[in-house]
């Protein structure tokens, strides 16, 4: 038995008992809501948005490979997350995992990395939402003027912030919003939108894809990689990873099933059985809408807000049925993935007040649907002014890097407790440790590398911020300094 593996024990033994917990939040989900809660937070923008503008920018019809290159990422990190999860079934995801592992100080930093990361991811999905649900309104006649259908800040050619002359993106704000009241009023209601979401998309996305595949043109599929342009990440093999790192953030849907743990009814054997099968089904999603997006319209012209509509139009009259139901499907199948971006931040938050490392409002339960209010109506409140305020890329690109930080966190937890608490009860192990989990790590780190580099300098700026929020507010509260 490894150094410290006494103490260890009796730290996931209290973190298990306190998922067992029956007082607090109701335990209503099973291993079918599960995966419907993590296919409904995977399947939004990435598919119905960032795939084409990936395309577009750095991979070409290669984006089906960024997406399997990402997805093997993913897989190394869903198996530690199923480890962990079946280890320690409470709400907070990789935060409580790094609490347990590698101290309160980086469980801090995860913790605030996910803010980043759902926060950002909600905003996202809903700026492509907005773009979706636009159209839709175009289409009927009903035209939302673009200074109130799109951020008022961009980034120029050379990538530095300006301003749009638009006012705020009012249906991106208003969405994130409705969903918002959705969560408060509680997780079975929520479940049960979600679930009719998720079918109505995936649904959608299997017409386009097996409808769409007679129309292909083979020869937009060449040159499969386009070669380089002589900078970084535009386009050749350089692209093709910078096209992994940037969709990344539409892998993160798996990880929200490992933050339903205390309204899980048995989290133990459903966590990680339910992790790894939503991030196939996603997975095999992905790169089937890749290869039909980009055989039906040549690459760059899907830099756009709705691209499945663009390769819809590229394929010919016979498609014209598909787009109505395209731009419904998105509409209200992208409201899950917002649904879920919330309901999985306001959870951390949860986590993260009752270690007392935030205000303890933030723990508190409502009196009638024993939901975080709180949390979520914050968390809700600060996704909507991004989404009215900031452009697609800038928010991906967040999204991104704050997540790979925290999978390759959660892989380094899976080899401490291997090493300190090789004895501890899991009811799912990370086969192939420790290669399986190191891989994940140098995978994670690997594709951070490979994003641009002002989006270094805006993780740093958010991660000094929450070390401010650490030194003058949770060091001076939390459990571990009482």
């Amino acid at each position: 038995m490894g150094i410290w593996s006494r103490k260890d024990l009796a730290q996931l033994a209290s973190v298990a008992e306190e998922g067992g917990d029956k007082a607090s939040m109701r335990r209503v989900l099973g291993r079918f809501d599960l995966i419907l809660i993590g296919v409904g937070s995977t399947i939004g923008a990435g598919i119905f948005v960032i795939t084409g503008t990936a395309a577009a920018q750095y991979a070409g019809p290669a984006i089906m490979l960024s997406f399997i290159v990402a997805g093997l990422a993913c897989l190394s990190t869903a198996f530690c997350y199923a480890e962990l999860a079946s280890m320690m079934p409470v709400a907070g995801s990789s935060y409580t995992y790094a609490y347990a592992t590698l101290g309160e100080l980086v469980a801090w930093t995860i913790g605030w990395c996910l803010v980043l990361e759902y926060m950002v991811a909600g905003s996202t999905v809903a700026v492509g939402w907005s773009g979706y649900f636009t159209s839709a309104m175009t289409s009927m006649g009903l035209v939302i003027p673009s200074e109130w259908s799109s951020a008022p800040l961009g980034l120029d050619a050379a990538r530095h912030l300006t301003t749009t002359g638009a006012i705020i993106n009012l249906p991106a704000v208003g969405i994130v919003l409705a969903m918002t009241w959705l969560l408060v009023i509680g997780i079975r209601e929520s479940a049960v939108a979600n679930a009719l979401f998720v079918i109505l998309k995936v649904g959608v996305i299997l017409a386009v894809i097996f409808v769409g595949a007679f129309y292909v043109q083979p020869g937009n599929w060449h040159p499969f990689i386009p070669p380089n342009t002589g900078h970084s990440g535009e386009f050749g093999m350089s692209g093709i990873l910078r096209g992994a790192g940037v969709i990344f953030f539409a892998y993160i849907g798996f990880e929200t099933v490992s933050t339903c743990a205390q309204e899980t009814r048995n989290p133990q054997r459903d966590l990680g059985f339910s992790i790894l099968m939503s991030l196939l089904i996603c997975t095999a999603l992905y790169v089937a809408m890749a290869a039909v997006m980009t055989g039906l319209a040549h690459y760059t012209v899907l830099n756009v807000a709705d691209p499945i509509i663009v390769a819809l139009d590229h394929g010919g009259r016979a498609l014209d049925w598909l787009k109505p139901l395209v731009s419904a499907g998105a509409v209200i199948g992208l409201a899950s993935t917002i649904l879920m971006s919330v309901y999985g931040q306001s959870r951390i938050f949860y986590t993260m007040a009752q270690d007392q490392l935030l205000p303890p409002v933030f723990a508190r339960l409502h009196s009638r649907y024993r939901t975080p209010a709180w949390g979520i109506i914050v968390v809700g409140v600060a996704c909507a002014v991004m989404a009215g305020l900031l452009p697609l890329d800038i928010l991906g690109e967040l999204v991104s890097i704050g997540t790979l930080l925290a999978f390759a966190i959660v892989c380094l937890g899976v080899l401490v407790l291997r090493y300190r608490s090789p004895d501890a009860a899991r009811g799912f192990r990370c086969p192939g440790s420790p290669w399986v989990p190191a891989i994940g790590i140098a995978g994670c780190l690997y594709l951070m590398f490979s994003l641009p580099v002002d989006s270094w300098w805006r993780l740093l700026l958010w991660l000094l911020a929450g070390t401010l929020i650490y030194l003058f507010y949770g060091i001076r509260h939390s459990r571990a300094a009482a």
